[in-house]
């Protein structure tokens, strides 16, 4: 069985889309045990996690640059 190009960009696309839930869900204002709940479910149902997450998943994020120097433009 020959794997097509669109299957393997839909699976990156869906990886990268995944690596930006989790850092969203690490940098959130929520609890360590939450974040960890949203890694497994997003590690284990990437596209069901995607979409759940993407309804009732956390916002936000915790701390912005640390220093004047970094928040320059």
């Amino acid at each position: 069985m020959q794997v097509s190009y669109f299957w393997i960009g839909l699976m990156v696309i869906l990886l990268l889309l995944d690596l930006w839930v989790l850092n969203s869900v690490w940098r959130s204002d929520n609890s360590t045990g939450s974040k960890a709940g949203w890694t497994a479910l997003v590690a284990v149902l990437p596209f069901a996690g995607l979409a759940i997450w993407a309804i009732a998943g956390p916002r936000g994020i915790t701390k912005g640059p640390s220093s004047p120097e970094h928040s320059k433009g």
